[in-house]
């Protein structure tokens, strides 16, 4: 088995992964990113991304998450491209295995920014146009779809807030619940209610999503009559919740009822020497510019971490 000691092993490479990676390299720390064999996070589903600073025109999603693994990789910061298999974060130096090349890590820090997925409907119309008008994002894509029409899918808060977000471009917003009251908050429900672009599909659920190059509509079965239909639209919004990615870590630090990793003082853990950042402790903004934010602290407070306790 191959091992290497490196000052700081980063899991995720997204970015919260690779800005911390950025960081820690460019302060002259060996660092290791374990990008997993999907690199890039969610961006790397994403088409045009318009609000992430310093891109006045947008750029797409691969072409950011590509210009930050250079920029790691330009300060030397070392990348891999295979999945965490076990963690042991019983003692320093951590230990990390990765993948098919029965490779160990040996880190004197870590920095755990694997982030979140977003939960799909599993259709596979969904997978090929997802990017082409699916998307699990309104934040980021809604204004793609200006005086639209837009579909959202689900009953809780996320699809609240998605559904409102979108309100404030598109022609109108219908919401299909395989329910028939909502799962929301009140205040969100209420909200909803009161926005005369939000429209409510009840007891339905989203068997196919149609169009070759772009949504054009959905196909809709209610639940209590069996009958389908087709709702015309140019969005479809997946609102099912995240998942956070977080499975490999549940017996070595602590996570919430829901797996998201539990922070203090930014993004400490509760075991010393293992920070986080990113979307696997992040419910709320879930955005590329916040988990880039996340990583740069996680590198700084990895940074001050070393030079207090050194192996």
């Amino acid at each position: 088995m191959t091992k290497e000691l490196y000052d700081v092993t980063i899991i995720g490479s997204g970015p919260a992964g690779l800005t911390a990676a950025i960081y820690t390299s460019r302060a002259k720390l060996s660092t290791l990113v374990i990008g997993g064999a999907a690199w890039g996070g969610q961006l790397m589903l994403t088409s045009e991304v318009e609000n992430f600073p310093g891109f006045p025109n947008g750029i797409l999603g691969p072409e950011l998450m590509t210009n930050m693994r250079t920029q790691a990789e330009r300060f030397d910061a070392k990348i891999i491209f295979e999945d965490v298999t076990t963690v042991d974060f019983s003692s320093r130096p951590f230990r990390i295995s990765v993948g098919y090349r029965v490779f160990e890590a040996k880190a004197k820090a870590v920095i755990v920014a694997t982030g979140a997925s977003a939960k799909w409907l599993g259709l596979p119309s969904e997978t090929r146009l997802r990017g082409r008008g699916v998307s699990a994002c309104a934040t980021c894509d809604a204004p793609f779809f200006r005086d639209k029409k837009a579909v959202v899918v689900g009953g809780g808060d996320t699809a609240m807030d998605e559904a409102l977000a979108l309100s404030k471009y598109v022609q109108e917003v219908t919401v299909i619940h395989r329910r028939d009251q909502l799962r929301a908050s009140k205040i969100l429900q209420d909200r909803a209610f009161a926005n005369k672009k939000v429209n409510f599909v009840w007891n339905s659920v989203v068997v196919d999503i149609l169009g070759k190059d772009r949504v054009e509509g959905v196909r809709l079965k209610n639940l209590q009559s069996g009958e389908e239909s087709v709702l015309a639209t140019d969005a479809v919004f997946v609102a099912i919740g995240h998942k956070p990615n977080t499975d490999i870590f549940k017996d070595q630090i602590a996570l919430d009822e829901k797996g998201y990793i539990i922070a203090h003082d930014e993004t400490k853990t509760n075991v010393e020497g293992v920070f986080v950042a990113g979307d696997n402790q992040d419910k709320r903004y879930r955005q590329a510019i916040t988990a880039a934010g996340a990583g740069c602290k996680a590198a700084l407070d990895a940074e001050k971490y070393l030079q207090e306790h050194p192996i």
